[in-house]
């Protein structure tokens, strides 16, 4: 079991000590800490790399700290519409959504289209009568009300402003986590609300396959968070594959060469995390900081905010 591995993060950007009061820290930490120590012990009882994924996903996505699942951002129309999707390293398979309501844990559903389906990716109205089909969990508008958020949606509401989750701390709100089985079997999932006031149905890189989660049992998995429009541009995640599979980088050379550098050339903030099949860990970020926690076979759990 030496070799098991997780890691998750839950948004990157502009966050500093400053930015943070010492209970909401305490706050995070506590939240991370949680969400790591289940699916990591999902792992340690020989469970899949996707079920530990998905585990910690949804303990994230229940948070209200957290720009996904019960924590999503409002949109334009003062609604919720969540993205997510997941991936088995080991087969290649995936499952996706975009635009989906009132779907309490949207990484769920992703797991339950990769493997109820012939598709890979469903949206809004499609995505949720498939969801009643399967039984997954429906909530409430009330459920995904948050008085923070609803007050950063109401100082933008009649503007064509769009916010990346929050006004003061430009914090890029994603969840995601990928993780490494004792049988070698990597996965990733991603899961968001995406941006306070977006219009238009507007789509980011999180469920995007190649752009804001992948994994393939040759190289890694990945899930990104920072401004989708730039991880999409840059096939992010897919990138750093390939740079392993093609050219034979390591996976943190891959990751640098991506995140700190072709990623900064255009103006794309944010970061991820990463394993590849040896159980080797890469969290980088070209942000301020990112909410991030790992842990390995036989380690104690580790959780940070700021750069170290």
């Amino acid at each position: 079991m030496q070799n098991i591995t997780i890691a998750i993060h839950g948004g990157a950007g502009t966050i500093t000590p400053a930015s943070m009061t010492p209970e909401l820290e305490k706050a995070y930490k506590q939240a991370l800490s949680h969400a790591l120590d289940q699916g990591y012990q999902v792992l340690e009882k020989g469970g899949s790399a996707l079920d530990a994924v998905e585990m910690a996903v949804v303990l994230l996505e229940d948070s209200p700290l957290f720009n996904a699942g019960r924590g999503s951002v409002f949109t334009k129309e003062g609604k919720h519409e969540m993205d997510a999707a997941i991936m088995c390293g080991k087969t290649l398979e995936a499952g996706a959504v975009a635009g989906v309501r009132n779907i309490r844990n949207p990484v769920r559903l992703t797991r339950a289209i990769m493997e109820h389906s012939d598709h890979v990716f469903l949206s809004g109205y499609g995505a949720e009568e498939f969801a009643r089909k399967y039984n997954i969990d429906f909530a409430p508008e009330e459920y995904f009300y948050d008085k923070r958020r609803y007050q950063q949606w109401r100082e933008v509401r009649d503007t064509d402003i769009f916010m990346l989750d929050h006004t003061d701390e430009r914090k890029f709100g994603t969840v995601g986590a990928v993780a490494r089985d004792a049988n070698g079997d990597l996965a990733a999932a991603t899961s968001t609300g995406g941006m306070t006031n977006k219009n238009y149905n507007r789509i980011g890189d999180s469920p995007l396959i190649g752009s804001g989660t992948y994994a393939n049992n040759k190289t890694c998995a990945i899930s990104c968070t920072g401004h989708g429009e730039f991880f999409i541009r840059a096939v992010v995640a897919y990138d750093i594959s390939c740079l392993m599979e093609y050219k034979g980088y390591t996976l943190q050379e891959a990751c640098e060469e991506v995140v700190m550098d072709k990623l900064v050339k255009f103006g794309g903030e944010g970061g991820l995390i990463a394993v590849d099949g040896n159980g080797k860990l890469a969290l980088p970020f070209n942000s301020e900081g990112m909410y991030r926690a790992y842990r390995r076979g036989g380690q104690e759990g580790r959780v940070s905010i700021y750069k170290d």
